[in-house]
């Protein structure tokens, strides 16, 4: 499973711990961290082509596909030629 959106191409971020100020008087030092963006493997039926797509995608692909529509949303990423 990619951990890539397919339609926006979210993926993974580095991120900090905590501010210095904070590191410096409560906490050990923290480096650096990874922050994961929200995807779920969903199904998506295309009823213009009839087909069924198996896709990973962000939370903000699945509500840009519910206002859109799975055809157009799907042909402007290139998923569909």
């Amino acid at each position: 499973m990619a951990k890539e959106c397919a339609i926006t191409g979210k993926s993974s971020q580095v991120a900090g711990r905590y501010s210095n100020r904070v590191r410096a008087t409560e906490f050990k030092s923290g480096g650096k961290r990874r922050q994961y963006a929200n995807l779920q493997t969903k199904t998506v039926f295309v009823p213009e082509l009839n087909k069924k797509f198996k896709l990973t995608l962000s939370t903000r692909a699945i509500k840009t596909i519910a206002k859109n529509g799975a055809y157009t949303t799907l042909k402007k990423a290139n998923i569909i030629k």
